[in-house]
């Protein structure tokens, strides 16, 4: 049986159990879903939130598998993606290393750890790293471009 075959029959599964599902829900009604939901009954939601679920982590999957079997069926392909994610964990470790951390308190009375807020202050610096060399390759691209005409 074809791949296609078995993509086309899953969507058709999937897409016949959604339909039911919300015409479940559509048949229970706003008020009565509301009013079960007070209650901490969510019955006539669940199915349909754990269909999502499924679906994207099939999506997930599918994504990842036929990803890898690309990068794995050309050995170019494969040295340029581990170049990629070795210059982004070089900017985690510089971010990493520039920022700081600080016990710092919380709204809800919590407390952020210093490693916490260091992870955070990296996050952050990476963004901005990561923002300002797409902005100038984008400016390098469009300054090549006028140049070559």
């Amino acid at each position: 049986m074809k791949i296609q075959n078995i993509i086309k029959i899953v969507s058709a599964i999937i897409g016949v159990l959604a339909a039911f599902f919300l015409l479940r829900i559509i048949g229970t009604g706003d008020d009565d879903i509301k009013m079960a939901a007070s209650m901490g009954d969510f019955g006539a939601v669940s199915p349909l939130v754990e269909l999502a679920r499924i679906v994207l982590l099939i999506t997930i999957a599918v994504t990842l598998i036929f990803t890898l079997l690309g990068l794995f069926s050309d050995p170019a392909k494969l040295k340029k993606a581990a170049i990629s994610v070795g210059l982004f964990l070089v900017v985690i470790v510089i971010s990493y290393v520039l920022s700081d951390g600080v016990e710092t308190p919380l709204k809800d009375g919590e407390v952020l750890s210093a490693s916490g807020a260091r992870w955070v202050g990296t996050g952050i610096r990476a963004f901005y790293i990561l923002a300002a060399v797409a902005i100038g390759l984008m400016l390098f691209s469009g300054v090549t471009k006028i140049i070559k005409k």
